[in-house]
């Protein structure tokens, strides 16, 4: 590595538990009382503090005997901060439910994209709903989520394509929308008209492996139009896709949801496209004639109160 290489993100972003305080700071307008609540002593909260200071470059607090204030930049960190915690509290949803646990009581198969964007979040409100109940996760396409509960490896599931799998009972709890996105670099975007779909069809894109809800949805949107070319590349993770389309490799298709952090950077560009459909719905999964019971039936409710997707 040269000497003037960017630093790693590690190196120039505090670490979680400095954010933690900083969080707390906010809360109570009191260093000491912020140090009380994540159990550290207050030199050790201070110093801390100091530290997380110098390495942003910036004062984050105005200390006087009646507390600690959030400066202007402070209060944008925090701001900034409780964002990185709640991903960071998915994250650990997420996997806490992908160990493989004895006691597990509740098993969720989900594909990728929902796995991945939405059970997170859901699993946060199952835990505060139910913090004694174990989860298991096992993620895959739609397919082989079908194939878990027909086998008796999954409780209650999350797919993504364009019915119910035959032997399971379902219902919508959300919608998605596909985009097709490119590299910036890339011809299709400085386009000034939409794609249509014959242009879609005859064009080898990045893909999705068949059997996913994704590339399920694709098949059937453009069969009238001549059927998909042959895969540019086919992958079997929405991550893989979205790095080989970043790389200029080609076009690729993907669910809306899994493209909002490349799409705001403009790592990748959304092409129009007209005279297609590339909605679907996002659906909860189960075995024929056995309704969700107890924590499956608690984590189906939160699905529907806690809905992404439009």
């Amino acid at each position: 590595m040269t000497s003037d290489a960017p630093a790693l993100l590690s190196h120039r972003v505090p670490d979680l538990g400095a954010l933690e305080l900083l969080l707390a700071v906010a809360r109570h307008g009191s260093l000491g009382r912020a140090a009380r609540d994540v159990g550290i002593t207050q030199p050790a909260a201070s110093s801390r503090i100091r530290s997380m200071e110098r390495q942003l470059g910036l004062a984050l607090l105005d200390r006087s005997p009646r507390g600690s204030r959030l400066t202007d930049a402070g209060a944008l960190v925090t701001d900034w901060a409780r964002r990185v915690v709640e991903a960071a509290e998915a994250f650990d949803a997420g996997a806490q439910a992908l160990r493989d646990r004895r006691d597990s009581r509740l098993r969720v198969a989900a594909s990728m994209t929902i796995a991945e964007y939405l059970l997170p979040g859901w699993l946060i409100a199952l835990r505060g709903a139910r913090p004694d109940t174990a989860v298991s996760l096992l993620a895959g396409n739609s397919a082989l989520v079908a194939q878990r509960l027909l086998t008796g490896e999954a409780d209650l599931g999350f797919v993504e394509g364009l019915s119910v799998p035959e032997g399971l009972d379902g219902t919508v709890i959300a919608h998605d929308r596909l985009v097709v996105v490119v590299a910036p670099s890339h011809a299709w975007a400085r386009r000034r008209t939409p794609l249509t779909p014959r242009e879609l069809a005859v064009t080898p894109l990045i893909l999705r492996e068949r059997g996913s809800g994704t590339r399920q949805v694709l098949d059937a949107a453009l069969a009238v139009h001549g059927g998909l070319a042959q895969p540019l590349l086919e992958l079997s993770s929405t991550t893989a896709v979205k790095g080989a389309a970043e790389s200029g490799a080609g076009p690729c298709v993907l669910s809306e949801l899994a493209l909002g952090e490349e799409l705001s950077a403009r790592r990748l560009v959304k092409v129009p496209i007209a005279g297609v459909r590339l909605r679907r719905q996002l659906r909860a999964v189960w075995p024929a004639g056995h309704r969700p019971t107890g924590p499956a039936r608690d984590l189906l409710s939160l699905t529907r109160s806690n809905p992404s997707g439009d």
